[in-house]
Parts: structure tokens; C-alpha cells; sequence
């Protein structure tokens, strides 16, 4: 008798065990450096807000594994002619209360981006369109201002919400409780702490890998690479270069690498401070020793640029001279801007490499300037790179990319007059790329870019440093392959059989 009872404790604590591992395979944790700045697809488009509420709603359009554009809420497009493209809408899209997906909501999409009065960091990637009319109900034309090249690539970002539900609760409430079609729908928002989704059944794709994700806010690295190795977390965002062994040598866990269209850059401001002098500007550029960073502090994740540009992105060219590493010129620069000691505010924030940062603060200092890092979090540091030049900053390092492959998406927001990026103003510059995103010959477009890059050279208002390599740590049984467009899309994540 005891001995039955005994077997059958011993059974059903394998029972319980067996159900405890099943329920924790149907949450899959991932630690991000920052929480998210905000769940309004049409605001923020930092790198930890994007892949949380990538999750939650579907894009227009969107890219395979191989880079190139494919349907996803749109099955198909035409241009009518260079200004006019028409597309097809899904019909069996539901979002997730359950109301239709139509062309109207997509129209809605677009008409939110574009409005001024929205004040979306994204307007000057979109700012080309015109209109979006619903022509009928699973069919949407867009007008463009001009032939705009770059149109397809920027609606691969553009999340379609519910116009229904966007008008009836209001954009600040849509922010705090925001509603998609996409795989996953929000569940809790802790702010600062961790932002739990939970599995659309309904998703119109099939049904989601994993019926719970959590995206927890973890600003130490140190902190995430532990939870990683302990099984806490199952993928881990922005792995320094340093802890790629450690990750890779633990049987438990292995590294997920990929070349981005992502550089890295430090953004220079032209319009405040003694940054506002091109000679300290210039100086700038001397003193800072890109190889060298990419050797010591990324370990061969990274390669040396000379323009805020790469290799899968249009528009890049390598003809454009680079600044050598010549500290003595530096100093010599600021010594003739009568800069030496000025004291320069440097932005950063925990999404980015502190190695990296406090790399080039040193560098600076030695040829005669006066740094002083200044770190906040993401939501913060955003606020002050977007704001007014005053209180932007001298400099800040930031690591940009559009996820469009396009030099359109990269050195138009970052330095056109008028960009909630742009601390500078160039009209010879601004003609160059205004002429580029309004001609469709690719090889007048190439030339006006070369030209736009050769501006950024002379006037330095932002350093590309280096084309850098997204790094996860990940579980050794997930079975994901990150992109160059550094999407994290859990439909594409599984557990291996």
C-alpha cells in the first residue's frame, strides 16, 4: 500500500514537472536594454520600442530573409505612374477586437504618419507622400509629391493600425493600450520594467509560436548576459563584442550574429556650442580613431566607414575621402578655434556601447577638449537629441539605421534643415538630397548622394564610425535567424524539436 502510494507521488511529481516544462516553453523571455519609449508604432522608432510593438501590429509591406520587399498587409502593387502607386489590400485581416482590417484603416495609417500635428521622428521618411485614398475596400492608392524612389522601402515600416479605435480612444491612450493585427496583443505594460504580450489566436499568419512573450527592460549588461546563462532570459538584445566567447563557450547558450545596415556615428552639433565652429568639428574628426575602436572594443563585429553608409544600402559610395587619425592636427584645429578645454556634453544612454563612448570622450580629451558624458535613459535621451539645439548636446553617439537600405532613410532625417534630428543646415546640401529622393534614375540619384556625402565630409555635422554587427545571445534550443534589417520577429521564432 505505501509502496503504491509512494509510485504514485513519484508519478505525479514527474507529472508536475512535465507540465511546468511545457508551461515555460510557451513563454519565451527576452531581455532588452531599455524599456520600450513607446508602443505607438507612428512615434518612436528607437530599436527596443520597435521590436516589442513589431510584435503587436503587421506592416504594410515588409522583407524576407533575403532582404527583398514582399507582401504582407498589402498582396500586390502598381504604379500608375511616378507619383501614383495602387495597392491591394488583404480582405481576411481581422484586428485584434475582432473588427475588419480594411483599406481605410491602411489610408488612416498613412494619414496619421504625414500629419504635422502628430510630430512623428518618423515624418521625414514618409514626408514625400501626398495622400492615400481609399479607392475601395481592399484597395488604397498613394500619391507622392514627386517620383519619390524610396517609396516601397519605407512602407516596409509602416504598421497599420485601427482607425476605429485610434479616434475613439485618442493618441495618448492608443499609446498606453495600443491594438494591432499582428501576432501578439498587449497584455501589461510595467513601465520601466517589462512589457508582457500574449498570443493573438486569431492571427490571421497561424497560430503564434509562443502563447506568452515577455520583453523585460534590463539596462546591465552584466544582468543580461547572467540571465541568458541561467535560463531567465531566452535571447538577449545588443551583446558586447567583449562577451561573444563567454556566450559562445557556454553549453548552455550560443551567439547570433549578423552584418546590419545599422552605423554606428557620433552626431555633432553645428548649430550650439563650441561645436558650432567647423574647425572643433573637424578636429573632431582627426581625433577620432575608427579602426581602433573597431579592433579593441568590437573584436571584428564591425567594419570602418567613411560616410554614414554601408555596403546593402543605396546611395552608399566609398569615393568619398574619409578623415585619417591624426591627433595633431586635431589639436592643432582647436587650438586655432581657441576650443582648447571647451567643455563639450556628450549624450548617451544604456542602449549604447559605454566601451565605445567612453573610448572616444578619452580620445577627445587628448587633443585638448573637455568631455563630459552625460547618460540618461532611452526616452530621455531622445528627447534632448530631438529637441531644440540649446539643449541637444555638443555630441552623441548613436547607432542609426532606417531598416530601408536606402541613403534616403539615413542622411535625409539625420541632416536635412528642418529634421527633428538635424542640428544643421546646409540649402546646398538640402537640394542634393531633396533632388535624390525625386528622381527615379538610379544612377543621377547615386551621383547627387556622392555629392550630399562630399557636404557631410567638409561640414562634419555627424561622424560615421563604423557599419556594425547586431549581436544576440539566445537559448541554445531557440531556432531563429536574425536579418540585417535587425527585426525581431517572434512569428519567426521557434524551439527546435
Amino acid at each position: 500500500m505505501k509502496t503504491g502510494i509512494k509510485s504514485a507521488a513519484v508519478l505525479l511529481v514527474a507529472l508536475m514537472a512535465s507540465v511546468a516544462g511545457v508551461e515555460a516553453k510557451d513563454t519565451l523571455t527576452i531581455d532588452l536594454p531599455n524599456d520600450a519609449a513607446t508602443l505607438d508604432p507612428h512615434l518612436q522608432w528607437n530599436t527596443d520600442s520597435y521590436t516589442i510593438y513589431r510584435n503587436i501590429f503587421d506592416n504594410l509591406l515588409t522583407r524576407d530573409t533575403s532582404g527583398e520587399i514582399v507582401p504582407q498587409i498589402a498582396t500586390a502593387w502598381n504604379y500608375e505612374n511616378d507619383t501614383t502607386l495602387v495597392l491591394k489590400i488583404r480582405d481576411d485581416v481581422t484586428f485584434q477586437d475582432g473588427s475588419k482590417l480594411t483599406a481605410d484603416d491602411v489610408a488612416f495609417s498613412i494619414s496619421r504618419i504625414i500629419d504635422p500635428a502628430l510630430k512623428s521622428p518618423q515624418l521625414s521618411q514618409f514626408d514625400q507622400i501626398a495622400t492615400a485614398e481609399v479607392v475601395d475596400p481592399t484597395t488604397v492608392r498613394i500619391t507622392t509629391k514627386s517620383a519619390y524612389p524610396a517609396l516601397l522601402a519605407q512602407l516596409v515600416k509602416l504598421s497599420i493600425v485601427p482607425k476605429a479605435y485610434v479616434e475613439k480612444v485618442g493618441d495618448a491612450e492608443f499609446n498606453l493600450k495600443p491594438m494591432g493585427s499582428g501576432p501578439y496583443e498587449l497584455a501589461e505594460w510595467k513601465k520601466g520594467i517589462e512589457t508582457d504580450l500574449k498570443a493573438n489566436d486569431s492571427y490571421w499568419r497561424g497560430q503564434p509560436p509562443f502563447e506568452t512573450v515577455v520583453f523585460r527592460a534590463v539596462p546591465d549588461v552584466s544582468t543580461r548576459i547572467a540571465d541568458l546563462k541561467t535560463g531567465k532570459a531566452d535571447l538577449v538584445r545588443d551583446v558586447p563584442p567583449d562577451q561573444a566567447t563567454s556566450i559562445e563557450n557556454d553549453p548552455n547558450t550560443k551567439l547570433l550574429s549578423v552584418p546590419t545596415e545599422r552605423i554606428g556615428y557620433l552626431y555633432i552639433n553645428a548649430e550650439a556650442g563650441p561645436t558650432e565652429d567647423v574647425r572643433v568639428r573637424q578636429a573632431i574628426a582627426y581625433a577620432i580613431d575608427k579602426q581602433g575602436l573597431v579592433d579593441a572594443l568590437l573584436e571584428g563585429y564591425g567594419a570602418p566607414v567613411n560616410v554614414l553608409g554601408a555596403t546593402p544600402i543605396f546611395g552608399y559610395t566609398d569615393a568619398v575621402e574619409g578623415y585619417s587619425y591624426d591627433p595633431d592636427k586635431a589639436s592643432e584645429l582647436i587650438k586655432e578655434a581657441g576650443a582648447e578645454g571647451a567643455k563639450l556634453e556628450f549624450l548617451t544612454s544604456p542602449s549604447y556601447p559605454r566601451a565605445v563612448v567612453e573610448a572616444i570622450q578619452q580620445m577627445l580629451n587628448d587633443v585638448g577638449l573637455d568631455v563630459e558624458i552625460s547618460s540618461s535613459d532611452q526616452a530621455t535621451f531622445l528627447k534632448r537629441r530631438q529637441g531644440d539645439p540649446a539643449n541637444a548636446g555638443s555630441l552623441a553617439y548613436g547607432a542609426w539605421s532606417c531598416a530601408c537600405q536606402d541613403a534616403d532613410g539615413i542622411i535625409f532625417p539625420l541632416f536635412r534643415t528642418g529634421s527633428i534630428w538635424a542640428k544643421y543646415s546646409n540649402p546646398q546640401y538640402d537640394a542634393l538630397v531633396d533632388a535624390a529622393r525625386s528622381t527615379l534614375d538610379e544612377d543621377e540619384r547615386k551621383d547627387l548622394y556622392k555629392q550630399a556625402y562630399e557636404i557631410l565630409r567638409e561640414d562634419v555635422p555627424g561622424l560615421g564610425l563604423f557599419q556594425t554587427y547586431a549581436l544576440y545571445g539566445a537559448a541554445k534550443d531557440l531556432d531563429w535567424q536574425p536579418s540585417p534589417n535587425e527585426a525581431m520577429f517572434v512569428m519567426d521564432m521557434s524551439w527546435q524539436q
